[in-house]
């Protein structure tokens, strides 16, 4: 051991509170304010909540009970003004109105202190929280307002790592012990809230508050836990010890809080107490500040309770715990639930404190009662467990005072624990255990452990009814029978995996730090691991007292008490098997039962059953592996199952089943007999074996198949021939013959022995442990004939390439006192055998007995000298491929001179060339070498050639590949077709046929000739396919065409236009979907128009005359060329339609030289906006719109104003008076038209007017003159009405014809205005846009020029700086050089 000790470290940390001073100058005789501790006993310390949210630390010493409050504010002020000055550099806070009429302190009870502070109220030498109150709010945190220090040495015990759930079950052990100091008729509840923002913890225990005794602090401060010293109260009790005084350690509920989220609330509030006290702990300040010399400091502050607490809480008090920023993944809240029932399992539902179930606590977790819930653990192993009595004891550990163990160990171990282990069984249930059912259903629900059925944990322990989940263990020792020998041991063996048992513990017993495990190394969890272990019995620290049923037992006892509670289980609750799958044969009173291993007197005999989702059948061969039951330890055991015997009649409660077999050797009339005679049915196992059912289950019996069967079969027969043995080097030495094949591999051309010597071996024989091989003892002396077949199998890797060489049959003769020689002359008959390389199988055989067999391998190697290379492949004889493409891989190997292939000694530097009868073609651009792992073979690939010689070989394309080394020492030629690649460009002859089209045209002459990416023409006889947009194929080869032998395809007179004026069209040549060239035209742009004007306003009846429509090209003369039919087959005809009046559109009207007249249209009667459309028949592209807003005439205008102010007139005046009749007259004007012009007629019938005039309208336009004649119309007066009111209608119907005139002619006016402003508009529009193209190109200019300024200005600046630095250099020089040539 190091003698070597470090020096001890005092704390860094100050013995009190940071934020009280030292005081610098003496108080008055009464008070003082100090920092550290005076070690008086009138010392008051006050913890002052400032209403800005500041802590003070204020401690006085009193020499009377009272004091003025002005003075007490002194000292107050005193501390304050010196935190101030402390933290000046800090942010700012309100200041204290220490003058304010409000001013007043309040205690913890609410009560307020005014004019004097009574010292009665507080205990000395203990904090008070007391609050100061200037009339302004009150903060709601208070900085620094806790001490939550630890003790240093607790800083060195943190757990380890935690768990969600141990974290979150630290915190709710918390709950849990404060709600155990409730009393009975109080409420003990906890409700547990787990969200992704927060976690709350909710208890309604008796609640913390600000005082020293009850303080809060101690909830965060480690090592302050107020139920630590109350583990003694927990020692001892009535199982299943629930005193959940958990507190160890100090630290769980920080630690725990921190670990779960960056930072926590805790509020808490006594019954007494009508304020909610709060302390805020945050991870990262407590982590800066464990780190530093520093107290551990943090926030608190005071609040009054809420609704919500005031109504889960039943007296007022409670303790409410938030997390926030909780670090959790994905939590499935059901499995959540699942594992704290289980590990609060008593704490929940409890059936053994007052003799029936009751709930010591109400749990809720996410608004779910536990109680309600039916997952878990603990849960699912109740409803699986048997209904029978569980195997209950008592144990009493005490520490052995007389050990060798110092005095400080005793002093660290509590002298007493308790602990009741429960023993419960699970049965087996219809061939299925309960425990796999446990298994099953957790993995299920999600639960699962990874545990099977063998390797399940069959302890569980809980401590102070909290369960410690990583407490499992597979076994206790008094669990396991002692015995290993015999049927009953067999027994117990197997039925103790049906067994659990549930450890309750008190205090005694001491967990791990994060309470998941007992404590490893303490003396009491050694004990309990070791429990019923003898040989550890002798001379123990610790002393075990058992009880059962209050009586103390000794370990024999236990252990066979034990084991007939196991057995009577048995008996009582497991089905091993129900039935078989046959009908049973059933017997009563077996014969020789205690060797059937079944003490029932009914048995039912089966031969099929089902076990594990496998059947077993009678006569089915099985292998019994050792150690599978009594009497099989050393061998595995062959046997052929014979009968299926199960206990009881089928439905019996329990029932055990034994496997009848037949042992190999023994003769089936020495196995199991059973004779049914007519009821007297009976059976006799005789030299058959009975084996547990168990045996299946623990897969050690496992079914064979017939060649294993044979095979142990065979073993059996050891003194028959067995082999062919053929005589080694020595011993032919020995016998003085040159007759030995070669051990070892051989080279090609190795000469072969003149004679092979065989011989028959026994069974019995082993070349491995028989030393003299040459023994008479070993060799078969009888005669049988034997053969030898030489086959060869080459070495080239070739599958099921075996030849035949050599035949021939002997018999055994004698030489040199050995009998039972077998000699064959093969030497003189193979004297080349051995000059090929491969495998020789020489095959030995009897033709009595054809099962002795022998084969001798002899592998031939072939010789390192290589002789030639050859190329593998067959295929590579005829190679077609595409120049720029790959070569398929080539395959090459070596050979000696024997033909033998050889591995290559290192890979080849290569270099390959492509040749013809017409010369050098091409050099390989590229490849890659490799060879494989044997290096037997050369692989050569991704080879590429590039050539644009092809034409030289046409129309053959025979090449030769050639291969050869640098040296040209090794090479070999590839015979090849290298034939052009896949069109990659196209050239157009004649170049000029890329010109403009028309319509239905027909290309006279249009050639593409075809090459690939390297030049070269496209094969003869290359299917090419076209894609053509606006043309048709004239021919029977449509889209897909054929090279010629030029290279090219010839399409001239093949294609004709589809399209109409003004279209794109194109050919494309396309290469597997993909266009590698695309020819593109355009056709002839061609455009419908009007010679004429057309008045966009017309009257209702008239008819449009002499409307003449043409085609214009693109530079608006007209195409002449469109004149009835042209040289293409088409005919140019007009059509018109119309959707908004009455249009014939089956005429057509003919073109005459790109011209087209239509001689009249006739409008409809009523008014509306009417359209139709002209276009060419065969090109709809060629059309025009004409819009036309069809008007009333002025007459029908007339007409109807009349028939309203008759209808008036007629209303109001004298019933005799008569409305003037109306009538209509058509009268046709002879069209006048000319070049430039369009006469438009109307024929509108209206009222003929008195004195109203013929009125010609004209109207001058751009395009000509348009007239519009009008007929003159008057009216008679029809009536017998007074002269006065006819004279006023006459003068109406004047006024309104002279108005309605005066309209018409303003409207056109307006619409020739509108006309003009569009067009000046469009102007300024142009004229704009050059000013702005002028603009730019000015900016960029001036852009320009200052680019140019602004580098000319740098330039010059640098050219100054470098005079300013180098001109009295320079002026210097120059003085100097003139002062030279005035001195020259």
């Amino acid at each position: 051991m190091d003698s070597r000790t470090p020096p001890s470290r005092g704390s860094k940390r100050p013995a009190e509170d940071s934020s009280s001073e030292r005081a610098r100058k003496k108080p008055n005789e009464c008070i003082k304010s100090e920092d550290d501790d005076l070690g008086v006993d009138k010392i008051y310390k006050f913890r002052v909540l400032m209403p800005n949210g500041v802590t003070l630390g204020v401690k006085v010493r009193a020499l009377f009970n009272h004091m003025p409050l002005d003075k007490f504010v002194e000292v107050v002020k005193n501390v304050y003004a010196k935190f101030v000055r402390q933290t000046m550099s800090q942010k700012p806070r309100r200041r204290i109105n220490w003058t304010s009429p409000e001013f007043h302190f309040t205690d913890a009870y609410e009560k307020t202190i005014r004019n004097i502070v009574n010292f009665k109220n507080f205990k000395p030498n203990e904090w008070h929280i007391i609050r100061l109150h200037d009339g302004s709010d009150e903060a709601d945190t208070y900085e620094n307002m806790w001490d939550i220090t630890p003790d240093t040495d607790l800083l060195k015990e943190l757990p380890e790592e935690y768990t969600f759930e141990t974290a979150l079950a630290d915190l709710i052990d918390n709950s849990l012990q404060a709600l155990w100091s409730n009393e009975k008729n109080q409420r003990r509840s906890i409700s547990v809230d787990v969200q992704k923002s927060r976690i709350s913890i909710f208890d309604t225990g008796p609640g913390m508050d600000g005082s020293d005794e009850n303080s809060i602090v101690q909830w965060g401060k480690m090592g302050a836990s107020l139920h630590r010293s109350s583990r003694g109260l927990a020692i001892g009790g009535e199982p299943p010890y629930l005193t959940p005084f958990f507190g160890m350690f100090g630290y769980g509920g920080a630690i725990a809080a921190m670990l779960l989220g960056r930072r926590a609330v805790v509020s808490s509030r006594t019954k007494n107490c009508k304020k909610v006290y709060m302390l805020h702990l945050e991870r990262d300040a407590l982590i800066s500040s464990s780190s530093s010399e520093q107290r551990w400091k943090a926030n608190g502050g005071v609040r009054a309770a809420s609704e919500d607490e005031i109504e889960k809480s039943s007296d007022g008090s409670f303790t409410k715990v938030e997390i926030f920023e909780p670090k959790m993944g994905t939590l499935d809240v059901s499995i959540l639930q699942c594992k704290l029932k289980d590990i609060y399992f008593p704490y929940i539902q409890c059936d053994e404190m007052s003799g029936k179930t009751g709930r010591p606590v109400e749990f809720q977790v996410n608004e779910t009662d536990l109680a309600v819930i039916e997952g878990g653990e603990i849960a699912t192993t109740n409803l699986n467990s048997c209904n029978g009595p569980d195997f209950v004891m008592e144990l009493q550990f005490k520490f052995n005072m007389d050990t060798t163990s110092t005095v400080g160990q005793r002093e660290r171990i509590i002298q007493e624990a308790n602990a009741r282990l429960k023993c419960v069984y699970f049965p087996i249930i219809e061939g299925k255990e309960s425990i796999e059912k446990i298994l099953d259903k957790l993995k299920e629900d999600g639960l699962g452990t990874g545990e099977s059925y063998e390797g399940f944990s069959r302890v569980s322990i809980r401590r102070l009814g909290r369960l410690l989940p990583d407490a499992r263990w597979a076994w206790l020792p008094f669990m396991e029978p002692r015995q290993k020998i015999g049927e009953r041991a067999q027994i117990l063996k197997r039925l103790s995996y049906r067994v659990k048992c549930f450890i309750d513990m008190d205090a005694g017993f001491n967990p791990t730090p994060s309470k998941t495990d007992l404590a490893h190394h303490h003396p009491y969890t050694t004990a309990l691991k070791n429990f019923g272990n003898r040989a550890l019995d002798i001379e123990k620290e610790v002393q075990i007292k058992i009880y059962r049923s209050g009586k103390i037992l000794t370990p024999s006892q236990l252990e066979k008490q034990y084991q007939d509670w196991i057995l009577e289980m048995h008996d009582r609750y497991d089905e091993e098997i129900d039935s078989g799958e046959d009908q049973p044969t059933l017997v009563v009173v077996p014969q020789k039962n205690k060797k059937l291993g079944i003490s029932s007197d009914v048995v039912r005999i089966h031969k099929v059953i089902k076990r594990k989702g496998t059947s077993w059948e009678a006569g089915q061969k099985i292998k019994i592996l050792k150690g599978a039951y009594a009497g099989c330890h050393k061998t595995n055991v062959y046997a052929t199952l014979e009968y299926i015997v199960l206990e009881g009649l089928q439905g019996d409660s329990c029932g055990e089943a034994r496997l009848i077999c037949r042992p190999l050797g023994l003769p089936e009339d020495q196995g199991c007999l059973l004779s049914v005679d007519n009821g007297n049915n009976f059976i006799d196992v005789r030299g058959s074996l009975s084996l547990p059912i168990s045996v299946i289950d623990s897969e050690k019996c496992i079914a064979i198949n017939d060649t294993e069967w044979e095979n142990q079969i065979e073993k059996a027969c050891q003194k028959s021939p067995s082999i062919i043995d053929v005589l080694s080097l020595s011993n032919c030495q020995e016998l003085e013959v040159d007759g030995a094949l070669p051990v070892d591999d051989i080279e090609a051309g190795y000469a072969l022995p003149a004679k092979i010597i065989a011989v028959v071996r026994p069974k019995a024989f082993n070349s491995n442990k028989t030393p003299e091989e040459l023994n008479q003892k070993f060799i078969v002396r009888e005669n049988f004939e034997m053969s030898l077949e030489v086959k060869f199998q080459p070495d080239d890797g070739t599958v099921g390439s075996v030849n035949h060489v050599y035949s021939g049959r002997v018999t055994p003769s004698s030489y040199k006192g050995f009998h039972g020689l077998y000699l064959f002359p093969v030497g003189s008959k193979l004297s080349h055998l051995f000059q090929k390389a491969g495998v020789y199988t020489f095959s030995f055989s009897l033709k009595e007995l054809r099962e002795v067999r022998c084969k001798r391998r002899v592998r031939v190697k072939a010789l390192a000298e290589v002789d030639c290379w050859k190329v593998l492949s067959e295929k590579h004889k005829d190679i077609k491929i595409r120049i720029g493409s790959h070569f398929p891989s080539l395959f090459v190997a070596c050979y000696d001179r024997y033909s033998n292939r050889i591995p290559f000694t290192c890979e080849p530097e290569l270099t390959t060339r492509l040749s013809s009868n017409s010369g050098f073609l091409a050099h390989t651009c590229s490849m890659d070498v490799d060879l494989t792992l044997d290096k037997l073979t050369m692989e050569i690939k991704d080879i590429s050639v590039i050539s644009n010689e092809l034409d030289k070989i046409w129309p053959s394309y025979e090449a030769s590949f050639i291969i050869s080394s640098l040296d040209e020492k090794h090479s070999v030629a590839i015979a090849c077709q290298v034939v052009p690649g896949a069109p990659q460009s196209v050239k157009v002859n004649p170049t000029t046929s890329s010109g403009r089209l028309l319509p239905g045209q027909i290309i006279k002459e249009l050639v593409l000739e075809l090459f690939d990416s390297y030049g070269n023409h496209i094969k003869q006889d290359e299917v090419i396919q076209l894609n053509a947009d606006g043309f048709i194929f004239l021919d029977k080869a449509g889209h897909v065409c054929k090279v010629d032998d030029r290279g090219c395809v010839d399409l001239s007179g093949s294609l004709k236009v589809t399209k109409g004026y003004d279209k794109h069209v194109s050919l494309s040549v396309l290469l597997q979907e993909k266009v590698i060239y695309k020819l593109e035209f355009r056709t002839e742009m061609r455009r419908l128009t009007t010679s004429s004007t057309v008045l966009k306003r017309c009257v209702a009846g008239s008819q449009l005359d002499n409307l003449v429509f043409k085609i214009v090209n693109s530079e608006g003369e007209v195409d002449r060329s469109i004149h009835g039919e042209d040289e293409h087959g088409q005919f140019h005809t007009l059509m018109l339609k119309s959707d908004s009046f009455d249009v014939d559109d089956s005429v057509r009207y003919n073109f005459r030289h790109g011209q087209c007249c239509i001689r009249s249209i006739r409008l409809p009667q009523r008014a509306g906006i009417f359209s139709f459309t002209a276009a060419h028949s065969c090109y709809p592209e060629l059309n025009l719109n004409v819009e036309i807003h069809v008007e009333l005439g002025i007459m029908e205008n007339m007409v109807q104003l009349q028939r309203s102010i008759g209808n008036t007139l007629q209303l109001q005046g004298s019933p005799s008076l008569k409305v003037p009749k109306l009538e209509q007259k058509q009268e046709n004007i002879s069209p006048q038209s000319s070049v430039g012009k369009l006469m438009v007629f109307y024929d509108s019938p209206s009222s003929k007017v008195p004195n109203v005039n013929q009125i010609n309208l004209q109207r001058e336009s751009s395009h000509g003159k348009i007239s519009c004649l009008q007929d003159s119309v008057t009216s008679e007066d029809r009536g017998n009405s007074s002269g006065s009111i006819v004279l006023h209608q006459r003068e109406l119907e004047e006024d309104l014809c002279k108005y309605g005139l005066c309209i018409g002619e303003l409207e056109r006016k307006l619409e020739w205005i509108k006309y003009r402003k569009s067009q000046i508009q469009a102007v300024i529009e142009e004229k704009q846009m050059e000013l702005r193209e002028i603009d730019n190109e000015f900016d960029e200019e001036n852009r320009e020029l200052q680019r140019t300024l602004e580098t000319f200005h740098s330039k010059r600046d640098r050219y100054a700086q470098f005079l300013n630095e180098n001109g009295s250099a320079l002026r210097s020089s120059e003085n100097k050089s003139c002062k030279n040539e005035r001195d020259d």
